[in-house]
């Protein structure tokens, strides 16, 4: 198999779930969207909470301590916000989620464009920011196989039905960030040829985790955080391990 095998799978998978969803979803009464919303957010939260309890890997604290792994989450989350905020990304992806809504879609009205660009957005983050995204990615730009994006398809094709139920043709949209992303980390795992070490892709996992509670908290309507503002922490936090690691 070649390389980006694994994305183009990806991209298939949330196509073809959320056309399913949309068809779906006009069947479905606004109560019972909600409910398939706030179920997903329950689940995005379990999922956040088993990756951010990589933060305790036993080789990520023998790297750089028992104390610092936190203290590395917490730095890259402090300053991942504020290089996300200074280049204004959430603003830029819900403009993106704006633009694609009015060339994709005839819907004009306010209530049916903050429909699309929230499925847009947070289908975007759910489906870029999990540990299968990055590893996977990367694996498979490597040559050792697609596997974990395969795995990651399947699970994406549920979600993008559940999402295009609740929020429509916005979720179709985001295949374009899962096209950005996951072939940006396949080229990089191209010209790598090898993985970052355990104790950074832990780092890495542990604030992808917490990225995904601040997406639970969305889809929960318990507040609207920014998570795309948040985004660079995912490049800082293996920045941070390696800076650490020098130091100690």
């Amino acid at each position: 198999m070649f390389p980006g095998i694994g994305t183009l799978v990806n991209v298939v998978a949330v196509l073809v779930g959320a056309g399913l969803g949309v068809a779906l979803g006009h069947r479905l009464s606004e109560r019972t969207r909600d409910v398939v919303t706030d179920g997903l957010g329950l689940v995005t939260l379990l999922i956040a909470g088993l990756s951010a309890l990589a933060v305790t890997d036993p080789e990520l604290s023998a790297l750089i301590g028992d104390s610092a792994p936190m203290l590395v989450v917490l730095g890259s989350v402090l300053v991942g916000g504020i290089v996300g905020s200074l280049l204004r990304l959430e603003q830029r992806v819900e403009g993106l989620g704006g633009w694609l809504q009015q060339r994709l879609t005839s819907g004009t009205g306010s209530a049916e464009r903050h429909r699309f660009v929230e499925g847009f957005v947070v289908a975007s983050l759910v489906f870029c920011t999990g540990p299968l995204t990055i590893l996977g990615a990367l694996n498979d730009g490597l040559g050792r196989g697609a596997e974990e994006l395969f795995l990651k398809s399947a699970l994406d094709g549920f979600a993008a039905l559940a999402f295009a139920a609740a929020f429509g043709w916005g979720v179709a949209a985001s295949v374009l960030t899962v096209v950005a992303v996951q072939g940006s980390l396949t080229v990089l795992g191209v010209l790598l040829g090898d993985v970052l070490p355990d104790a950074h892709v832990s780092a890495l996992t542990a604030v992808g985790g917490l990225l995904l509670v601040g997406v639970a908290l969305r889809l929960l309507r318990v507040r609207e955080i920014p998570v795309a503002d948040l985004l660079p922490a995912l490049l800082v936090a293996p920045f941070l391990v390696s800076l650490v690691a020098a130091i100690r």
